[in-house]
């Protein structure tokens, strides 16, 4: 046992480390699926985008066949060969013009250019559109990363608080467990009642089952902390206290709302793709224009002893309108109509979304920073509290219930001084994201 102990306390140092909150952020980005579906996403709409750019640019198609034939019946109204040859040379070709003339086999190659002039404005308008909603995809990955940086600021509080829970009772079970020695050693002497020994060890019991929840609690926070991080679930992280520093900002609710709604990427996501719904109404509309396009091709055909062309080149403009369109587009541009509504609709319920958040954010930002200030007097007075009872207690003028019940007071008093700080800095961080400033180094 005494040479596996080294090697035990090697493998447990192995399984801890250190972590900063700028470390955390950094790893949470890296291995965010969230962060991935998005990038994802951009290449879709960029996709999208180059597909609508390449509707401009020149349609070339070439097709070619061959073909085996059955025995046709081939009369030609004109007459193959020269017409001032002899007369055993005429009946030939008209003898071979009819029924001597056999075709069994058949070739040709089609090649055709078609380059859009004018398209009723669908094209333009189909570019500009997949333009703004590639910006908008681009803005919304913006606005997760953001999310992910506040979530992981939350997760690295939460674990950061339960690892001082946890010290914090490790230290008051030490002292309970004194305490409990010190009692004992007088309830043997006869100097204290058997009745407050008991009181003591229950305490401690408690405690022992307080440290208990404490561990599993601690545990949870950093198994889901590596697997937010992409580390392995057995690394016991140890945080950074510095982390948590207080920001006391004096900016006004207003302030703040201007702010968000100048910074926010969501809003301004929402802006483009209005700016997308309305060039897909002006697209809509294009299905009532003429459509007109230069055009140029290639012909070769062979059909043996019978025809062969080469060179057959042709060229032009081609206009295409359908007159259905009068009575048929004017469904789809009520429904590119509908669907602008819809997206202004949205963007108004967001803008008003906005507003709440940020009062909320700011609200609970300035509560958690008057709560800092009280949880720091409520802990001075439960400290003095104890002090005073543990000297009334030492001079016979206090019981074992009312020094117990400070001791417990106290320890409250300093988890919620405690934990109170780290919840004001994860108030200013969600109060940064609802009005789109956060970054990875706040």
């Amino acid at each position: 046992m005494a040479l596996l102990l080294p090697f035990s306390y090697i493998a447990n140092a192995q399984n801890s480390r250190s972590l900063s909150l700028d470390e955390a952020i950094s790893l949470s980005l890296k291995n965010s699926k969230d962060i991935r579906l998005n990038e994802a996403k951009i290449k879709e709409a960029t996709a999208s985008l180059n597909e609508a750019r390449g509707r401009r640019l020149p349609d070339l198609s070439v097709s070619g066949s061959y073909l085996r034939l059955n025995q046709p019946n081939v009369d030609l109204k004109v007459k193959l060969g020269n017409s001032s040859s002899t007369g055993t040379e005429g009946s030939g070709s008209s003898s071979g013009s009819g029924g001597g003339l056999v075709v069994n086999e058949a070739s040709y190659v089609l090649a055709n250019l078609s380059v859009p002039v004018f398209a009723g404005f669908k094209i333009t308008y189909g570019v500009q559109a997949a333009k703004y909603l590639q910006k908008a995809a681009t803005l919304d990955a913006a606005k997760n990363r953001e999310e992910v940086i506040t979530n992981t600021i939350a997760a690295y509080s939460n674990m950061y608080k339960a690892k001082a829970a946890l010290e914090i009772v490790k230290e008051n079970l030490k002292q309970s467990k004194n305490r409990v020695a010190d009692f004992s050693n007088l309830e043997r002497n006869g100097l204290m009642a058997k009745n407050d020994l008991l009181k003591a060890q229950l305490q401690q019991s408690n405690i022992e089952l307080a440290l208990l929840d404490a561990e599993n609690n601690w545990k949870i926070t950093y198994i889901s902390m590596n697997l937010m991080l992409g580390l392995p679930e057995e690394t016991e992280l140890i945080p950074d206290s510095t982390a948590f520093a207080v920001t006391n900002d004096s900016k006004t609710f207003e302030e703040w709302e201007t702010i968000a709604l100048q910074n926010r990427k969501d809003l301004e996501a929402m802006n483009w793709r209005v700016k997308a719904a309305r060039a897909g109404v002006k697209a809509a509309y294009g299905d009532y224009y003429p459509s007109a396009a230069l055009t140029g091709g290639y012909v070769a055909a062979n059909i043996p002893g019978l025809v062969t062309l080469t060179n057959v080149v042709n060229g032009g403009i081609g206009v295409k309108y359908t007159p259905s369109s009068l009575w048929k587009a004017g469904a789809k541009v009520r429904e590119s109509k509908a669907r602008l509504q819809e997206t202004e609709a949205m963007g108004d319920m967001l803008n008003d979304g906005i507003r709440l958040q940020v009062a909320q954010a700011y609200q609970n930002y300035l509560s958690s920073i008057k709560k800092i200030d009280v949880y720091n007097k409520a802990y001075e007075q439960a400290s003095e509290n104890y002090r005073i009872v543990k000297n009334k207690y030492d001079n016979s003028l206090a019981t074992t219930t009312d020094l117990l019940d400070a001791d417990v007071a106290a320890l409250q008093a300093k988890l919620n001084y405690s934990f109170s700080k780290t919840d004001a800095v994860v108030a200013y961080k969600k109060l940064l994201l609802t009005t789109g400033t956060i970054k990875e180094n706040n």
